[in-house]
C-alpha cells in the first residue's frame, strides 16, 4: 500500500462567555474540496453538540468542548468531538459524537458503509457487543437489551471498530461512555474492502 500523508490537525481555542471550545482545524490535503468538506462537517458537528446542551442561563453554567483524533492514516480520518456543559442540577452532562472520513473525497461514512451490501452486520455487531456486556459485567439498565442500529455511534482506532453509547443510554451516569472495541480481523468476512475499515484489514 502506498504511503498516504496524514492530515495536519491543529487545536484552535474559541471562547465566548461561559464557553471554551478547543476545535480541530485540519489542513494539508491536496484535494482542497475534500478538505473544505471535512472542515464544514466538523463545524456542523460541534454546533450540533452545543445546541443539544441547551442554553447557559444558569449563573453557574459553563461549557467546554474538545476533541480526540482516533485514526489519521491510510486515507482515513476518524475523530471524536466532546462537549461538557453544566446547565444546573446535580451535575453536568458530556456528549460525544464521532466522524470517520475518506480524506480523498471528504466523505463522512455511516456504519453501514463499512460492510458488504446485504451482510448481516447489525446482527453480528449486536452479538459481539452483548457478549462484551456479559464478559465485562457492564451494568446496563434492567430489562435493557443492547442492540446495534445503523445510527449507533462509532469510530475507528488501532485496526478496530469502536462502538459506543451515550451516557444514560444503556448504563447509569457513573459508568460514563460504554465502549465496545471490535477487531477488524474478527469482521473480515463482511467488511467492505474499499471502506475505511477495509483498508485496516491487512497484515502489514
Amino acid at each position: 500500500m502506498a504511503f498516504r500523508l496524514p492530515l495536519i490537525v491543529q487545536a484552535v481555542r474559541l471562547t465566548r462567555p461561559k464557553t471554551e471550545i478547543w476545535s480541530p482545524f485540519i489542513s494539508g490535503l491536496p484535494n482542497l474540496e475534500a478538505q473544505s468538506r471535512i472542515r464544514q462537517s466538523l463545524q456542523e458537528a460541534e454546533r450540533s453538540l452545543e445546541a443539544q446542551q441547551g442554553p447557559l442561563d444558569d449563573p453557574r453554567a459553563e461549557m467546554l468542548g474538545w476533541f480526540e483524533v482516533k485514526t489519521n492514516e491510510r486515507g482515513v480520518f476518524s475523530i471524536s468531538l466532546y462537549n461538557y456543559a453544566y446547565t444546573g442540577g446535580a451535575h453536568g452532562r458530556t456528549l460525544q459524537t464521532s466522524r470517520t472520513y475518506d480524506t480523498d473525497t471528504g466523505r463522512v461514512h455511516k456504519l453501514g458503509d463499512l460492510f458488504k451490501p446485504g451482510s448481516p452486520y447489525l446482527e453480528r455487531l449486536t452479538e459481539m457487543v452483548r457478549e462484551q456486556v456479559r464478559r465485562r459485567d457492564i451494568p446496563v439498565y434492567e430489562n435493557t437489551q443492547v442492540t446495534v442500529t445503523p445510527d449507533t455511534d462509532f469510530y475507528i482506532a488501532d485496526r478496530a471498530l469502536v462502538l459506543y453509547f451515550q451516557q444514560y443510554e444503556i448504563t447509569p451516569y457513573v459508568f460514563g461512555f460504554p465502549y465496545f472495541p471490535i477487531s477488524v480481523f474478527d469482521l473480515s468476512d463482511i467488511v467492505r474492502e474499499d471502506s475505511p475499515l477495509g483498508v485496516m484489514n491487512v497484515n502489514d
